[in-house]
């Protein structure tokens, strides 16, 4: 253990783990920004998937992780608090991963913080507003960074588009569509043990990003949210919403128009299907904003089927680990990107030294509004409020209000 690195730790060894969160780390642990990292688990069958991993190997010789519970745990034994036991074993000032099932992410923040750490949480935050404007409140107080790893965000198009649209070049939001569709193959996976319907839905998951980057980009607020879902049954028997659509109208007037589900083919071409285009008014004029997220120009066909399918598109934007000039391989894309800034960030505020600095930083980067935090994304969990009970309630309108107290109120 280094005292002057951040030691991590990341409850949740499941897929965004696996997939963008680790490999950034080990990156940056190999770049002497982070120090010891730690993966906790609610049992080690994931943890030995994850030290296994033959990529991990070839980009990050010799470089590990501390699992818990130990990989030779039976995978039978679960151990569901024992998050708590690694958290209160870090000293104060390290980094919490947050990357569980989205109704965990509280109780987990919450300890969190209250064992002095900094936090990093895949998005959504929470599900509620309320519970987002405590964490804002009690992280400020005790000088702690929060990020929400909305990885969009840095996606060079939608800086590009931000920075445009707030220059006055793109218009004015009018209306608008969005879509993010995961593969088939994600109701096969762990997501069919915790993707019921009393607890999320596909837009809540993933439709928040692109609720996340209208705001992102043109700094317009959500009104009111209506959602229909579609239900279906897992392999396991339990029952979710496994399509959603939905409206989402801003204070402008806009529409933004937003369509989710678990259900691409698990052998198409993109390993899902996504992208938004939005339509805006100049002067005198029509303007439009078009993100294709799932072509981005690059397509192979390959002599095997490791990648799913013989033939896909291919996203090296997001994340791939690719050669460099330094040992094994390196991570590149917004996916790197995102995790890198809030790594950044929350070393910067560590290292800031009095209370009041820290606090002082912690608002500055609020301010920034490029990495997701509470004070600058927290209009995520007030339209996950509206999807929630739009969505239970068949579809009926839930309204946003903002005033002095925020809040939201089915029709």
């Amino acid at each position: 253990m280094n005292d002057s690195l951040l030691d991590v730790t990341i409850v949740g060894g499941g897929m965004i783990t696996h997939d963008q969160i680790l490999p950034s780390l080990y990156h940056l642990q190999r770049e002497g920004a982070v120090g010891d990292i730690s993966i906790c688990a609610l049992d080690s069958a994931p943890l030995r998937l994850l030290a296994a991993e033959a990529s991990f190997r070839e980009a990050f010789p010799g470089q590990s992780f501390h699992p818990f519970p130990g990989l030779e745990e039976p995978e039978d034994h679960k151990f569901p608090g024992i998050y708590r036991e690694v958290i209160s074993g870090m000293p104060p000032g390290g980094l919490v991963v947050v990357a569980v099932p989205d109704q965990l992410h509280n109780e987990v923040i919450r300890f969190a913080l209250d064992q002095e750490q900094h936090i990093l949480a895949v998005k959504p935050l929470v599900l509620t507003y309320r519970d987002a404007v405590e964490i804002e409140r009690i992280a400020l107080e005790k000088g702690l960074f929060v990020g929400v790893e909305y990885h969009k965000r840095f996606d060079r198009r939608s800086l590009e588009a931000r920075r445009q649209y707030r220059a006055g070049r793109l218009g004015e939001f009018k209306c608008g569509e969005s879509k993010l569709v995961e593969p088939w193959y994600y109701r096969h996976s762990n997501f069919q043990n915790w993707f019921t319907k009393e607890n999320t839905d596909p837009f809540t998951y993933i439709g928040c990003h692109y609720v996340d980057l209208v705001w992102f980009i043109t700094g317009l607020k959500p009104v009111e949210v209506s959602v229909r879902g579609v239900e279906g049954t897992f392999p396991n028997g339990k029952t979710g919403f496994l399509w959603a659509h939905g409206r989402v109208a801003w204070e402008n007037g806009a529409l933004l128009g937003v369509l989710t589900g678990l259900g691409y083919p698990d052998e198409g071409a993109g390993t899902n299907d996504q992208g938004m285009v939005l339509y805006g008014e100049g002067d005198d004029c029509g303007t439009i904003i078009s993100h294709n997220d799932q072509y981005r120009g690059c397509s192979y066909g390959y002599s095997d089927k490791e990648a799913g399918a013989a033939f896909r598109f291919v996203n090296p934007d997001y994340f791939k680990l690719v050669p460099g000039i330094g040992p094994g391989l390196k991570p590149v894309g917004y996916g790197y990107d995102s995790i890198e800034a809030n790594v950044f960030a929350a070393s910067t505020v560590r290292n800031a030294g009095s209370l009041e600095r820290r606090r002082q930083l912690i608002r500055e980067i609020d301010a920034k509004g490029i990495i997701a935090t509470p004070a600058n994304s927290s209009i995520n969990e007030l339209v996950t409020e509206a999807v929630r009970s739009s969505i239970l309630a068949e579809g009926r309108p839930a309204s946003i209000d903002w005033t002095r107290e925020p809040s939201v109120k089915l029709a």
